[in-house]
C-alpha cells in the first residue's frame, strides 16, 4: 500500500466500513491524517449514501437499551453503549442524520451521538422564553434534526406551544440549535397548532416534516415542512385521495424521501396506503385488511433494498419482513438477538465528528 499513489489509497479507504477505518488509523500517521481529514469524511459519507452501503438499523428496547443491526446482512444484533452508559434513564431518538443521532433523556438533556465512533456531546440547555401561565396547561414540544448543506451545519429544531382551555392559543416559540456555533437562537414563530405532547420530525430532501393542525378545532392533520437552509415553515399538500377521507396518518423517511402511511376505512374494510414524495406523491403500496398478507398491526416501512424492488418493514414493533413490490410476496427476516419489542430507525455509519469540520 505504501507504493500506491495517494489518490488510489483514498479510493480504497472510501470503500471500507467505519469500524475498519478507525482500526486503520493506527497503521501510520499519513493514514490517520487522511482518515481524519474533513474532506475524506465527507467523501466517505457521500460514497456510503450513493452506494447504499454502511447502513445499520438502530433498535431501542425498554427505553434505554440500544442495539444495531448491519443492514447489508440483517443477521444479528450488537449492543450499543449510549451516552448515559449504564444509567437506566429513558432515552428517545429525536432524529438521525449522516450518522449522528439527536437523543433526549427524561430530564430534558439533549445529546448528539455518533454510535459508530462512540462519541457524544451534551447540547447547551435553552429556556422557554415566554412566561408560563399561573395555572397548568398542556404543553406540546416538537423536535427535528437535520443537516443544512448551504451552511454546512447540523441543526436541531425545537417548537414549543402551550394551549389553554378548549385548545385556545396561549404561547408558542421556535428555536434552532446550530452545531457550528454550539448555541440556540430563536427564529420566526409558526402559524399552526401542535397536536401532541412531543413529536419528532422526519428528514427528507434537506427539510424536516411534522403533522400539525391548521386550527385547534381541525379534525384532520396537515403536513408542514421546515427548510433547513432558509429556516422557513411551509404547508405541504397531501395526496389528493387523502384530502376527503378521515384517516390516521403516520410518517417516515425512506431512501431520502418522505413517506406517508395513511390508514382509513372504505366500504367497511380498513385500508393502508403508503405514499412516497418525489417530484409529486406516488402511491407505493396499498392493501386492505381483509386481503393483506402482512396482517394489520403496526406496519412501518424502513428502507428499500439495494435493487429497489423490495421494502423492509417493521411489523408490530417486534419483527422484520421484506415486501416484494412486484410479486407482493413477503419474506420473514430472521435476526439473532432481536429484543421482544423495539422502536427502530435506519442510520448511515459515518465518521462525522461532533464539531464543525472547517
Amino acid at each position: 500500500m505504501a507504493t500506491l499513489p495517494h489518490e488510489m489509497t483514498i479510493e480504497i479507504l472510501l470503500r471500507l466500513s467505519v469500524k475498519d477505518l478507525l482500526r486503520f488509523k493506527c497503521v501510520s500517521k499519513p493514514w490517520c491524517s487522511s482518515i481524519d481529514d474533513p474532506d475524506f469524511i465527507k467523501l466517505h459519507l457521500s460514497h456510503s449514501v450513493k452506494t447504499n452501503t454502511n447502513h445499520s438499523l438502530i433498535l431501542r428496547h425498554c427505553e434505554y437499551h440500544f442495539f444495531s443491526v448491519n443492514y447489508d446482512s440483517l443477521k444479528t444484533t450488537q449492543r450499543l453503549n449510549h451516552p448515559l452508559g449504564e444509567q437506566k434513564t429513558p432515552i428517545k431518538i429525536l432524529g438521525t442524520c449522516n450518522g449522528l443521532l439527536a437523543v433526549i433523556d427524561d430530564n430534558g438533556r439533549i445529546f448528539l451521538w455518533n454510535p459508530s465512533t462512540r462519541k457524544s456531546q451534551v447540547l447547551p440547555s435553552t429556556e422557554i422564553e415566554f412566561s408560563s401561565p399561573s395555572i397548568f396547561f398542556p404543553r406540546s414540544t416538537y423536535y427535528g434534526f437535520g443537516y443544512d448543506p448551504i451552511s454546512d451545519d447540523y441543526k436541531l429544531v425545537r417548537m414549543v406551544q402551550v394551549h389553554g382551555k378548549n385548545n385556545s392559543y396561549l404561547h408558542s416559540e421556535a428555536k434552532v440549535y446550530s452545531l457550528r456555533s454550539n448555541s440556540w437562537r430563536r427564529i420566526k414563530d409558526f402559524c399552526f397548532y401542535l397536536s401532541f405532547y412531543r413529536e419528532f420530525g422526519f428528514l427528507a430532501d434537506n427539510a424536516l416534516y411534522w403533522m400539525v393542525l391548521k386550527t385547534p378545532q381541525s379534525g384532520n392533520k396537515s403536513l408542514v415542512g421546515f427548510d433547513l437552509g432558509t429556516e422557513e415553515f411551509r404547508f405541504v399538500e397531501l395526496p389528493d385521495s387523502c384530502l376527503n377521507k378521515r384517516f390516521c396518518m403516520n410518517m417516515k423517511a425512506m431512501g431520502g424521501y418522505l413517506c406517508l402511511i395513511a390508514t382509513y376505512t372504505e366500504f367497511n374494510d380498513d385500508v393502508v396506503d403508503i405514499w412516497i414524495m418525489k417530484e409529486s406523491w406516488i402511491k407505493l403500496i396499498s392493501w386492505k385488511k381483509s386481503e393483506s398478507i402482512l396482517g394489520f398491526p403496526i406496519v412501518i416501512p424502513l428502507a428499500f433494498s439495494k435493487s429497489g424492488d423490495k421494502v423492509l418493514f417493521s411489523i408490530a414493533l417486534h419483527k422484520f419482513v421484506w415486501y416484494d413490490l412486484g410479486s407482493k410476496r413477503v419474506e420473514n427476516v430472521g435476526i439473532r438477538g432481536l429484543p421482544s419489542s423495539f422502536d427502530v430507525d435506519l442510520y448511515v455509519e459515518s465518521l462525522v465528528p461532533l464539531m464543525v469540520m472547517l
